[in-house]
């Protein structure tokens, strides 16, 4: 890749998907920094640099999980939208969710993606190559201070 190496930020609260997502982007030879937040709360903390958290600077990608405690998947949406620096954060949606309530709810919050973690093995090894082709391939937006 050309330019500042793309972060990866996994806001999940489950340590097995956690592991998951790191195995198939080492399977698929995928360098990317990944910094991980177990719920929304944390996350937050972790793109604003705040409660003793390093800010996560841009360039970055947000897989974003919508089933977590203290802060929802939803909820985090709703908070970075809202915020005048983060809200053009770029977020795919990572879940076990097939419910189209929660789809819509996730479209209507501008994300870039809804994928599905029951696309488990080759399946899921195709999610992260087309994170790693939305990477190299997209134009990010520009950084806000």
């Amino acid at each position: 890749m050309i330019g500042d190496p793309i972060n990866i930020l996994l806001v999940e609260d489950n340590t097995i998907d956690i592991k998951a997502v790191e195995r198939a982007f080492r399977a698929k030879k995928i360098s990317n920094p990944i910094h991980i937040a177990h719920n929304g709360l944390e996350a937050l903390d972790v793109l604003r640099g705040t409660n003793g958290k390093q800010q996560l600077l841009q360039p970055y990608i947000v897989l974003l999980d919508l089933n977590m405690p203290r802060m929802s998947g939803l909820e985090f949406l709703a908070e970075i939208r809202d915020d005048e620096i983060l809200k053009r954060s770029i977020v795919f949606v990572l879940t076990t969710s097939e419910d189209d309530r929660d789809k819509a709810a996730a479209y209507d919050k501008q994300v870039a993606g809804y994928l599905s973690k029951h696309d488990a093995g080759g399946d899921f090894l195709n999610v992260i190559q087309l994170l790693e082709q939305f990477q190299v391939s997209v134009h990010f937006p520009p950084t806000v201070v």
